[in-house]
């Protein structure tokens, strides 16, 4: 757990840069429910929203993949499982 006195929190523009994307991009993010976690600055739709830079690091770090089959859907599907099961056919 993040020692809430070492927290540093950043702004949209300062956590878009550190992930190489858009403000835009990562409002959109947001809205969706992807990209890292958030911290809400009030309670009014209006609020602004700061990012924990510990939690957009981690966010980005689990992100790495040594190909591009490693994230394929497949590769996802197959992720946490290590014993295949056979696929039955119908005839």
């Amino acid at each position: 757990m993040t020692n809430p006195s070492s927290m540093r929190l950043l702004d949209t523009v300062q956590t878009a840069a550190l992930l190489g994307i858009t403000p835009n991009t990562l409002k959109f993010w947001r809205h969706k429910g992807r990209g890292p976690r958030f911290v809400k600055l009030g309670d009014s739709p209006q609020a602004g929203v700061a990012y924990d830079e510990g939690d957009v690091i981690a966010w980005r770090d689990a992100r790495k993949f040594s190909s591009t089959s490693a994230y394929s859907p497949a590769a996802q599907a197959n992720a946490g499982s290590t014993v295949r099961q056979p696929v039955s056919v119908s005839r």
